[in-house]
């Protein structure tokens, strides 16, 4: 009865190993399970120091002891003692189990059932199969000859020359040298570990399929991805689904990245994102990259840098967008071509601009434009200085431009060589123009109503600005002006030369910086030289 008891136990084992196994999604398994049964052929005994019969416990079992060998083909099975069914054609093995097949493959094990007919065989208790340099130890393993496939479904270890690999349910084949991995799934290396769901992994290549989600932990940082493959002896990935590279404070985001570990560098389509949790800066595009060891990023086709250190946003477009780090602490962002940017009190439009954030200035060059609430300003290059992202004062240098829309048709105007706006909280109170300094402002009655047009020149001149209305006004040395009632201004006298109202052109949300709006041809006033423009 302890015989047909363990038989009975063996079998019902091998049944739900079976059922487990089936389960798997791998194509080689289905494929398998698919094919032609194999050709049935016979077990055959070669060696044992004794036979014997119990008619009592087992007529048709043959008892064996003393280095035991069974042949079934090309297959040898070696043991202390075993029970040989003859009939059915199938052996129960104990104590120091060997399967050999060929000279490549060996399995280690206490207790062994193997069924000639299927050609399957069922290993317990400190299972071990070697082949080359890879070993399989598990305490349930379940080998099929003809598929050439050994599986553990209780916990199980595969060890190769590089990677050590654990897994709930596993999976190898010697002859394809694919391993295949599920539940609780841990690739271990002398650089990383990788956790998982699923996991195939190829002994040859050493390249490990992600197909669940995944996390790679190493020294230099995390990768997150739930699908594509590492190669683990060059350290080189593609990681597809929205994965991601965490470095320090960068977290590198896209649809696809192919990340070289031993470079520290990775290149992320569609969709891609840099984030620097640090310094609250995203760098974004539908193509970039970004590069650990220089800590240099790029990216271009649509285009994005956000900064949101405080409250509002800074939301900036270019063709082309770069981001250095100069040293640990300071960031210098380069964006070229029609850039085009969007913070709730600031809004601007230029060719190029340059942001570092030692000195906290913004650069903007060839063509710029800033709107902050109805105030326009424009120049051949802008200066932008900011104080923890809120604006300090913007430098026109060369060629500047202000402007204070009234109505549609009025507008306050200063003009000269170098102009100084400063801001008070989101807005500007005070403006310094210095040489050959012009202006043109409509005085307000206290019920709004416009007095005539006073027109002004000298070598200098500051307002003050109060509830965006002027407040104060310094005019010198030897000022000249003119005050025109409205009735007898004619619609020429209303504008410095030079005059451009750009409202077209202007950012309208975060959104609209993607549109590219050009200038209208009339709208080109000759200036002076042109301003320097960012580095490429």
């Amino acid at each position: 009865m302890r015989l047909i008891n363990r038989l009975f136990l063996a079998l019902l084992s091998c049944a739900l190993s079976v059922g487990v196994f089936a389960q798997t999604q791998d194509s080689t398994v289905v494929a398998a399970k698919d094919s032609v049964a194999p050709k049935k052929t016979k077990v055959f005994l070669e060696h044992a120091n004794t036979l014997s019969f119990d008619k009592e416990r087992n007529a048709e079992a043959q008892v064996l002891n003393g280095d035991v060998c069974f042949r079934h083909d090309s297959s040898y099975m070696y043991c202390d003692s075993a029970y040989f069914f003859e009939q059915t054609n199938s052996l129960e093995a104990f104590s120091n189990v060997r399967m050999e097949q060929g000279d490549t493959l060996f399995v280690y094990g206490n207790y062994l059932f193997y069924d000639g007919n299927t050609q399957i065989a069922y290993l317990r208790e400190n299972v071990r199969m070697e082949n080359g340099q890879v070993t399989l130890f598990t305490d349930s393993l379940n080998y099929e000859r003809i598929p050439d496939i050994g599986y553990y479904f209780d916990g199980g270890l595969i060890v190769d020359s590089l990677n050590q690999l654990s897994s709930f349910y596993g999976q190898y084949s010697p002859s394809t040298k694919l391993a295949i991995f599920n539940d609780s799934v841990r690739l271990e290396n002398e650089q990383f570990t990788l956790y998982s769901d699923t996991l195939h992994y190829n002994t040859d290549s050493k390249i490990a399929t992600i197909l669940g989600p995944s996390i790679i932990v190493s020294d230099s940082g995390t990768i997150y991805s739930s699908r594509g493959w590492y190669d683990t002896v060059n350290n080189t990935s593609l990681l597809l689904d929205r994965s991601q590279v965490v470095s320090g404070d960068r977290i590198l985001t896209g649809d696809s990245i192919a990340y070289n570990r031993e470079l520290g560098f990775g290149e992320a389509f569609g969709n891609m994102s840099l984030q620097d949790t640090a310094q609250h800066v995203m760098l974004e595009g539908q193509y970039g990259f970004y590069n650990e060891k220089t800590e240099y990023a790029f990216a271009t086709d649509s285009a994005r840098f956000l900064e949101f250190s405080q409250g509002d946003t800074l939301f900036l477009h270019g063709d082309t967008l770069k981001m250095t780090t100069v040293d640990s602490l300071y960031r210098e962002v380069k964006a070229y071509y029609g850039v085009r940017f969007y913070r709730t009190d600031m809004q601007g439009v230029c060719d190029s601009m340059q942001f570092n954030t030692r000195d906290s200035i913004l650069y903007m060059y060839t063509d710029p434009i800033v709107w902050n609430e109805q105030y326009q300003i424009y120049g051949d290059t802008i200066l932008i200085f900011m104080n923890d992202s809120s604006i300090d004062f913007a430098h026109v240098k060369q060629f500047a431009f202000a402007i204070q829309q009234i109505d549609s048709t009025a507008f306050n105007q200063l003009k000269g060589n170098d102009l100084k706006a400063y801001f008070e909280g989101q807005v500007v109170n005070q403006i310094d123009v210095s040489g050959n300094a012009e202006s043109i402002f409509f005085p307000l009655e206290k019920d709004g109503s416009m007095v005539g047009m006073n027109e002004t020149k000298s070598g200098f001149l500051t307002i003050w600005l109060k509830d965006n209305k002027l407040d104060k006004l310094k005019i010198w040395p030897t000022p000249t002006g003119t005050m025109t009632p409205i009735p007898d201004l004619k619609p020429d006298q209303k504008y410095l030369k030079d005059f451009y109202w750009f409202d077209y052109i202007r950012p309208k949300d975060k959104d609209d910086i993607y549109q590219v709006v050009k200038r209208k041809a009339q709208d080109a006033p000759k200036r002076s030289p042109v301003g320097r423009k960012a580095t490429r």
